[in-house]
């Protein structure tokens, strides 16, 4: 059977409620993300992963945080970060698509508004996906709530004017979260869905890594908004976004499994050895074998890392009183991932130089795709610079100095 013929297959399914952790539905899915993925790469296309996501909307995938009382999957935050790093060694583009969606429902999750909670937990509960409009191009310092995008009165409701940039899945989203900054300079976001009149939103992203993100331009042209579906923000509350930041290297430690599976099967295939090997098989040879062995020892620690990181915001998340996640607690889950952040990003770009150790010349032949783990990577780590995090960390190490608030959201 093709790869097509699959993923047809897979989407005539009929899911008995949302997947869960484990469960063999969320690993035919997972299964059928990774094949349609390869056979995309395989055949040069750029072509964006829209199957992916409507196997994803039928799952509810994205219901995968909710309890299942109230139509999810019931899974813990380090559930979450599991299934992320799963999906992200399937197709690490699908994976941090949804990054600016499992954001929200955990924000949603949070609200202490009831009746507002339950309208758009409901929302997620039947598959719909939630995309960002956050970041702006301008000379603001990044992390501070103020905006260029507009929201102004316009009689009972509100009109909505600017351009967001990095848009990071919203072109496969059915709704987007906008930030904005009221005529008085009050931020606030609105939820509106993507197909509203003056919504457009453009796939322009050119980065050299994640190219099938759809982290393009969305352009918001004097787009209605109703008076509920906006929301004034309360600087008041507790300001880390660990969630955002381990999200990403959630993301990586996915990227750092497929690297050594890539390695494996480069090691796997090759009859030809080295002109000074030590064996007379690649498969046999002791210094191949060690580099294989730092690969698996990397991807374990990566992954380490991030589920012991995920489990901070669990205690975190978890301690919440009306929405409002204890200081202290919140300040541990963000010194965990960019604690995580230092190290992972200095593993998984070393592994991925180290995955041509292997497999020689012919390795970089530009039909095996090996160079997308390191272009990706760097994409992914570039988000918030190293140097930054480890120079935070140590002051507060040595000086007892706690971490930065308003971190980068995108």
């Amino acid at each position: 059977m093709s790869i097509q013929n699959q993923l047809n297959e897979a989407s005539s399914l009929t899911f008995n409620g949302p997947v869960k952790v484990d469960s063999p539905e969320l690993d035919q899915l997972i299964d059928v993300i990774a094949k349609d993925a390869e056979e995309r790469r395989n055949a040069g296309s750029e072509e964006l992963p829209y199957h992916a996501f409507d196997l994803i909307r039928q799952s509810r995938l994205g219901a995968l945080r909710l309890p299942v009382e109230l139509g999810g999957g019931g899974a813990s935050i380090r559930d979450l970060f599991y299934v992320l790093i799963r999906l992200a060694e399937a197709d690490p583009d699908v994976a941090h698509s949804l990054r600016a969606h499992y954001w929200q429902v955990e924000e949603i999750l949070r609200n202490p508004d009831k009746e507002r909670r339950e309208q758009l937990l409901g929302i997620v509960a039947k598959g719909d996906i939630i995309g960002n409009a956050f970041t702006e191009i301008s000379s603001k310092n990044v992390g501070h709530l103020i905006f260029e995008t507009t929201l102004t009165q316009d009689g009972e409701g509100y009109r909505l004017s600017g351009t967001k940039y990095f848009s990071t899945g919203t072109i496969y989203s059915d709704w987007v979260i906008v930030m904005a900054s009221t005529p008085e300079g009050k931020p606030v976001s609105a939820f509106i869905p993507t197909n509203r009149d003056g919504v457009i939103i453009e796939d322009d992203w050119d980065g050299i890594g994640q190219k099938l993100t759809g982290s393009g331009t969305t352009r918001l042209n004097n787009v209605y908004v109703n008076r509920e579906e906006v929301t004034f923000i309360d600087e008041t509350k507790t300001p880390f976004n660990s969630f955002l930041q381990l999200y990403l290297q959630g993301v990586i430690a996915g990227i750092l499994r497929n690297v050594v599976t890539d390695a494996k099967a480069l090691v796997q295939g090759r009859s030809r050895t080295f002109t000074f090997a030590s064996a007379d098989t690649p498969a046999a040879d002791p210094l191949l074998q060690q580099i294989i062995g730092q690969l698996s020892s990397s991807a374990f620690a990566a992954e380490a890392l991030v589920l012991a990181a995920a489990d901070t915001l669990d205690i975190a998340v978890n301690e919440a009183v009306n929405g409002e996640i204890d200081f202290d607690l919140s300040h541990e889950a963000s010194l965990r991932a960019a604690q995580a952040k230092v190290i992972i990003d200095h593993l998984a770009l070393q592994a991925a130089t180290l995955l041509f150790e292997v497999g020689g010349a012919s390795a970089t032949r530009q039909s095996k795709h090996f160079d997308r783990h390191w272009r990706n990577i760097r994409t992914l780590a570039s988000h918030n610079p190293i140097a930054y995090k480890a120079r935070a960390i140590g002051d507060y190490v040595v000086n007892g100095t706690k971490l930065p608030i308003r971190e980068v959201y995108f």
